[in-house]
């Protein structure tokens, strides 16, 4: 298993001991407002969780290949330490090209304070992480990510929970317990059954992620083109922030190219998850609507600096994933049912681009006269 020690003192583009400590200071600053048994949860998450795998199951006729899903309820600096490991190992390589040590090498006029830069740059950028994963910390309450999985086998393939946050929400909003829970937990299956029962979908999306990363290139001459870009969409009435957070005002054509395919991913799978979640719990979970409307209230409630941020890392951007996503998988079941939406789970080429999210006539007439896989 990776270790902070191990995990967060080489070199490279980010401090990711500090990230660590920052994530988790900002955590503990916002109070537990409600006192939990861990082991208790724990014990509950575990029987939900087997029961929402197999109320996926039968709604969607997903069922994963990888056995039966198991859950582990962290607390909020559990969940960034496994967060800050995965990140490390997937992306970190990818982001230390972006070391300003070896950019400011590259320069005879800086080569000299190339050390010094190095360690100021990889601590600013280990602070900005770490702020961002404190905050989230605060308000995630379940994951299933890939991004999470770890190198010992017994830290892999798990359905997250983050206790503190999850009991909060149940007290401030006088939720039945075992009903929010297992509504939580029919999400975060399904997703797992997409990554797991799906066969070609984790390699795609890891795939996906590393593209995306891997095509990013330190260029201080791309800023004048951002700012250029970021006042024609100010004139032009738009938020340019709005699809793709900050990271889209940099990209080139071709890495907004790659942004709009995982963006396009994202929507149709947490839009899915949002339907199979309301769907397969209609009649254990009498309070789903009610979970389902103060979550739709809570996203929408950041305010001030909180949604400057949301804005600038592109979780805005994802919370519009879930409404897109649904829209456009009830616009795809009312014209061919649950049948012609499952031809997305065949490959790659079959799933719905960004424009045809939005447009969802165009990829129905795309995959509607397609002929059926033969059994």
């Amino acid at each position: 298993m990776t270790t902070t020690a191990d995990a967060t003192t080489s070199a490279g583009a980010v401090a990711w001991d500090t990230a660590e400590r920052v994530a988790e200071w900002v955590g503990n600053r916002a109070p537990v407002t409600a006192p939990y048994r861990p082991d208790l949860l724990e014990r509950d998450f575990e029987e939900l969780t087997a029961q929402a795998e197999e109320l996926v199951a039968e709604s969607t006729g997903l069922r994963s290949a990888s056995g039966p899903a198991r859950a582990r309820v962290t607390d909020r600096a559990g969940w960034v330490h496994a967060n800050i490991a995965s990140f490390q190992r997937l992306i970190g390589p990818h982001l230390d090209k972006l070391d300003p040590g070896i950019v400011a090498r590259s320069n005879p006029l800086t080569a000299r304070l190339a050390g010094p830069l190095a360690t100021a740059g990889r601590a600013a950028t280990g602070t900005q992480m770490g702020l961002i994963l404190g905050w989230l910390s605060t308000r995630v309450l379940g994951q299933y990510d890939l991004l999470l999985t770890e190198e010992a086998v017994e830290d892999q393939d798990l359905v997250y929970f983050v206790g503190p946050n999850v009991v909060a929400l149940e007290r401030q909003h006088d939720f039945e317990p075992r009903e929010f829970r297992l509504w939580l937990a029919l999400h975060e299956v399904t997703h797992r059954c997409q990554f797991t029962a799906i066969p070609w979908m984790r390699d795609y999306f890891v795939s996906l992620v590393e593209e995306g990363i891997g095509s990013l290139e330190p260029d201080p001459s791309r800023f004048p083109e951002m700012l250029k870009r970021m006042t024609e969409e100010i004139r032009a009435g738009r938020n340019p922030l709005r699809d793709n957070g900050a990271l889209g005002l940099v990209a080139t054509p071709e890495q907004l190219e790659g942004l709009h395919r995982i963006q396009a991913l994202m929507s149709l799978l947490e839009g899915h998850g949002d339907v199979t979640m309301d769907r397969a719990g209609a009649a254990a979970i009498p309070s789903a609507a009610r979970f389902s409307e103060v979550l739709r209230q809570r996203r929408k409630q950041t305010r001030g600096l909180a949604r400057l941020l949301q804005q600038l890392i592109g979780i805005e951007a994802k919370l519009r994933q879930y409404e897109e996503g649904e829209r456009f998988i009830a616009a795809v079941e009312d014209s061919g049912g649950t049948e012609l939406l499952d031809r997305a789970w065949r490959g790659p080429e079959w799933l719905p681009s960004l424009v045809e999210i939005r447009n969802p006539s165009e990829w129905i007439s795309r995959v509607g006269t397609a002929p059926a896989l033969s059994s």
